[in-house]
């Protein structure tokens, strides 16, 4: 009998214990069942549904008048890896030349130059009429 004693007395000490010391949750029900509902933080992160085009070329418009660049030497910037195209019409005939990418074309009065090329160079590239040594563009590439 003192053995079923010390049995009954254990299990009455369990049962307090698991009362007191058991989690408080206020969604318990009646049956003393307990549920946990365990929740994980996802960050998803969405890119373009469809892959976005390349921008379109950078235009860079020259008019060279009497001899002279309209505006004087233009200044332009281009990120690197740009597709650029470089159109110069001029009221004297002669060679439009890209340092650095070493390109050339012809000009003449209702020929204009057209220059296509990619910004690959970091830095900065003249832009002239070659044999007058004129220049009329400076074009920085940055990364």
């Amino acid at each position: 009998m003192r053995n079923a004693l010390i049995v009954a007395a254990a299990i009455v000490v369990a049962a307090g214990l698991f009362f007191v010391l058991r989690p408080d949750n206020a969604d318990d029900n009646t049956s003393g069942n307990t549920t946990t509902t365990a929740t994980t933080s996802t960050t998803t992160t969405t890119g373009p549904a469809e892959p976005t085009e390349p921008p379109p070329p950078a235009t860079v418009r020259i008019v060279v008048r009497g001899g002279e660049p309209v505006g004087g030497v233009r200044n332009v910037t281009v990120s690197k890896g740009r597709q650029v195209v470089l159109v110069v019409n001029s009221d004297v005939a002669d060679e439009v030349h890209l340092h650095g990418y070493n390109l050339k074309r012809d000009v003449a009065p209702g020929a204009p130059a057209r220059l296509p090329f990619r910004a690959t160079i970091n830095g900065t590239v003249e832009v002239e009429l070659e044999q007058r040594g004129l220049p009329l563009a400076r074009i920085t590439t940055q990364p």
